[in-house]
């Protein structure tokens, strides 16, 4: 495959399922070589084998992105990276009176911790690439809070200012860090989501009458989003968070009748 990312390695974490296997797809789409970090095996294996199958240069890496040397591991098979997208992310819906240290660190560890990890161990590669950039993956949440998940909104509150503050720590590099902030997506974690709540067909209908546009999103939508901000078509952008939610947090209200 050849396209604007030809011969360029994008490194993309959970990218087993779900809005991380849209933008690996994607990337090698493309044309990048795609190095697919994810902790699940079987779905990281099936997810790579999927991309090549359609032509797409892809190797899976297994890699628990909550671990330095897992990490540290994972990413010296690498011997350049361009890109890197910080995707791997869990939803953990409870309480926080119910909530024990162990989860919350877990919760953190997965989608915070992760970013400071791979940052880290990637930036001597990045400082090497002539257009590096970093995307990190947030939410809506990372904007306003949401019941019942206080361990994932201030985790994803903490993505969108780790990417500020990436983003003025490497502008020295020349690396560009956003960050990507998905509404309602079709996903198995939002599907995971909406099963834990009382109703959850009712749920599902009222979260989507909420959005304006009318419909979840896919991930193809939020990957396109990310390939923008890696790319060179936003150049001269670094340090911001892009909502891409159909309009989800543009009101106060919304209904679609």
């Amino acid at each position: 495959m050849s396209g604007r990312f030809q011969d360029r390695v994008a490194v993309v974490t959970g990218g087993g399922s779900g809005i991380g296997f849209a933008i690996a797809r994607r990337f090698a789409e493309e044309g990048a070589r795609v190095a697919l970090l994810e902790r699940d095996i079987e779905s990281g294996a099936a997810a790579a084998e999927r991309i090549r199958a359609h032509g797409g240069a892809c190797d899976f890496l297994a890699c628990d992105v909550s671990s330095e040397d897992s990490v540290a591991g994972a990413l010296a098979a690498l011997d350049s990276v361009d890109h890197l997208v910080n995707n791997a992310g869990i939803v953990m819906v409870k309480p926080v009176q119910d909530t024990t240290v162990e989860e919350w660190d877990y919760v953190m560890g997965v989608n915070v911790r992760s970013i400071f990890l791979t940052s880290k161990h990637c930036l001597a590669r990045l400082r090497r690439s002539s257009a590096p950039a970093i995307v990190n993956i947030g939410s809506v949440s990372s904007f306003v809070g949401q019941k019942h998940t206080p361990a994932y909104v201030a985790s994803k509150g903490a993505v969108a200012m780790l990417s500020k503050a990436l983003a003025l720590d490497f502008s020295e590099y020349g690396i560009r860090v956003n960050c990507v902030c998905p509404g309602i997506t079709d996903t198995p974690m939002f599907r995971y989501h909406v099963a834990n709540t009382p109703d959850p067909e009712r749920t599902l209908r009222e979260r989507c009458n909420r959005v304006p546009l009318g419909r979840m999103l896919e991930g193809v939508d939020i990957a396109n989003a990310v390939l923008y901000l890696a790319g060179p078509e936003s150049a001269g952008i670094t340090g911001t968070s892009l909502l891409v939610d159909a309009g989800y947090l543009a009101a106060a209200e919304w209904a679609n009748v």
